[in-house]
């Protein structure tokens, strides 16, 4: 390679020819490369000093390749047509290594952290992603691999498989819990209320959860809001108040006792937390791995459709 750039110069030269070889023409040359005629005719001419021969023959309305340009034109263009598929084969192995998970800082955190090493163990060539969002993203868009969403399982254009169906009861510190004593669910409100309360994603309230236990009372308008579940059970856990506690979430840390929760005073909703993925992009081998994974992690449920 060092010889070739002493001879030409600059390989760029090369891929410049290429191109208007291929086009015939020194202006749809530069349009394709986004640069102007001139710094196309400049090139060519440097590639024939270069090469001591002229590539190309030149008339006032048009370019025509001489024969020693013809055949060159052959040799570097199937050249380049093999350093592009070589190129091709290694973006899509790359890709393909790649997986990416988006979900909630929450999900990341509490469910997807404490499994992380089983997968890692099992797929370590797994260069997996996660991304942590706000909203619910745009998985085709976005060129994401496998996301989780809250909601009925039944989104256009997506996969989905039930990872947990959304049970809700109060959570808070075990201190906290002790001494509020909650003889019953209305003593709830004598201590404070942290609210989620997310910029774009709907979750259900404090108001919604009361319905649901056929509780008509007032909720009050103070307490402690916050953007993101992760920062809920983080405050829950400190002891700033009584929270709620999604079960596939706050399971694991009541059973560490950080947290005590009234599991008895569930709440299903009717909704689940899903692993969606794309109907229109197929999965890569990595990332199927992965599903499948999550798959057997969450209970060998299969996938709704």
């Amino acid at each position: 390679m060092q010889s070739l750039w002493k001879i030409v110069g600059s390989p760029r030269y090369i891929l410049i020819f290429e191109a208007a070889a291929r086009h015939g023409s020194f202006t749809q040359a530069a349009s394709e490369l986004n640069v102007q005629q001139p710094a196309v005719s400049a090139a060519i001419k440097q590639l024939e000093q270069a090469l001591g021969t002229p590539l190309f023959l030149r008339s006032h309305k048009k370019i025509e390749l001489t024969p020693v340009g013809a055949s060159y034109y052959a040799e570097v263009s199937n050249a380049l047509h093999q350093i592009l598929e070589a190129t091709r084969a290694v973006q899509s192995e790359a890709r393909n290594a790649i997986v990416t998970l988006c979900a909630s800082t929450a999900f990341n955190t509490y469910w997807m952290m404490p499994r992380l090493r089983t997968l890692r163990d099992l797929y370590p060539e797994i260069d997996l992603r996660l991304q942590s969002s706000d909203r619910e993203p745009d998985i085709d868009e976005e060129g994401i691999s496998l996301a989780v969403r809250r909601g009925d399982g039944h989104w256009p254009g997506c996969h989905t498989f039930l990872i947990a169906p959304e049970v809700i009861y109060p959570i808070a510190s075990p201190g906290l819990m002790q001494r509020t004593g909650l003889g019953c669910k209305e003593d709830i409100l004598a201590a404070t209320l942290i609210h989620l309360e997310e910029p774009v994603r709907e979750r259900p309230g404090w108001k919604d959860w009361f319905e649901a236990q056929n509780c008509k009372v007032t909720i009050p308008p103070s307490g402690l809001r916050l953007n993101d579940y992760a920062l809920v059970l983080n405050a829950a856990i400190s002891g700033e108040g009584f929270a709620f506690g999604w079960n596939h979430l706050a399971a694991d840390l009541v059973a560490n006792n950080l947290l005590s929760a009234r599991p008895e005073w569930s709440w299903h909703t009717g909704m689940g937390f899903y692993l969606v993925w794309s109907k229109a992009r197929p999965l890569s081998e990595n990332a199927q791995r992965v599903r499948d994974w999550f798959i057997s992690a969450a209970g060998n449920r299969r996938p709704a459709n």
